[in-house]
């Protein structure tokens, strides 16, 4: 049973960023987790607490019209109280733009690293690696904008 709570753990971090429940987002996460976003930005992982995570989320995420992170292809290694589950991901950004296609897509992979506590698993790191992008790459500045 282990493997599908963890599974929904990591959908659930994609469904309430979709669905702007920054609230309900933050329950996914432990006290700290560390966030990899390198691949898209550049820089360096963060260090954040859940409410961190949601108001930058939200900022980020806010100003588009729309966005549907699809999480597929999970794949689940338990270690005792601790969980790795890798897993392909398809996120579409919409936001309506007289210069340009309204639409940013972003493929490639998640590594989630969680931990179990007594309120069930958690995620205490994110590595994301984007692999393709096609579309309107302005949209994310647009969005911050409006946000």
């Amino acid at each position: 049973m282990s493997a599908l709570e963890i599974i929904e753990t990591c959908t659930r971090m994609a469904w309430h960023a979709d669905h702007r429940e920054w609230d309900r987002l933050e329950a996914v996460f432990a006290d700290k987790v560390t966030l990899d976003y390198t691949s898209l930005h550049g820089g360096e992982p963060a260090v954040l607490t859940p409410r961190q995570i949601a108001d930058a989320w939200s900022g980020a995420l806010g100003g588009f019209d729309a966005t549907q992170h699809l999480i597929t292809n999970h794949l689940v290694d338990v270690d005792g109280d601790r969980a790795v589950c890798t897993a392909a991901f398809q996120a579409t950004h919409r936001l309506a733009d007289p210069h340009g296609s309204p639409l940013w897509t972003l493929g490639g992979d998640y590594r989630f690293d969680l931990v179990r506590t007594a309120a069930g698993w958690r995620i205490t790191g994110v590595v994301m690696t984007a692999t393709w992008a096609d579309g309107n790459q302005n949209l994310p500045a647009l969005a911050a904008a409006r946000a």
